[in-house]
């Protein structure tokens, strides 16, 4: 894995619930602390490849067991642009 993917996977897999909260304010998702908080407890100490589709699916359906499933498309679509 290069550098620059790296770098990304370990801001992905150390993201704060108050990183996530801006990310998603950015971005126009509806997610509230509470859920913020379960994502970042899912992500932290998983060591995610969100490179890997196989990795990010299942990630993605545990965010949307916490949020829903329209917020995990909308969490994926941050990811996607992460990875390109």
């Amino acid at each position: 894995m290069n550098f620059l993917k790296k770098m990304i996977n370990q801001k992905v897999n150390n993201l704060t619930a108050d990183e996530l909260l801006q990310l998603a304010k950015k971005h126009r998702i509806s997610i509230s602390r509470p859920q913020a908080n379960e994502i970042v407890k899912l992500i932290n100490g998983q060591n995610i490849d969100i490179y890997n589709d196989e990795e990010r699916a299942n990630l993605l359906k545990q965010i949307a067991g916490i949020t829903s499933v329209k917020t995990a498309q909308e969490v994926n679509k941050i990811f996607l642009q992460f990875i390109r």
